[in-house]
């Protein structure tokens, strides 16, 4: 299997109020049933992008991978949840 090449983000791609701030690697689970993957499944973010709306694609246990996901579709679990929410207190 190829290494996959991974890109830095844009320096104003920044989450507005609301949004998840992931990044590549982050674990997070499922919080609605999404096209083949159901509700509290675990997944890993493999890619973060975009300026004005924060969106990830996540791979999941069985090889799904699901784009276009943002804090509608998952939450972010373990470390992730941690510094999401050590970021969102320092906001305040």
């Amino acid at each position: 299997m190829a290494a996959m090449q991974f890109w830095k983000p844009h320096a104003l791609a920044k989450p507005h109020q609301g949004q998840l701030d992931l990044r590549t690697g982050d674990k997070v689970r499922a919080i609605i049933d999404l096209p083949g993957v159901a509700v509290g499944t675990e997944g890993k973010v493999i890619l973060a992008n975009g300026f004005n709306w924060q969106r990830y694609r996540v791979r999941f246990p069985d090889r799904t991978e699901l784009g276009d996901l943002d804090q509608r579709h998952i939450e972010p679990i373990g470390r992730a949840a941690r510094r999401v929410a050590k970021a969102a207190a320092r906001a305040r």
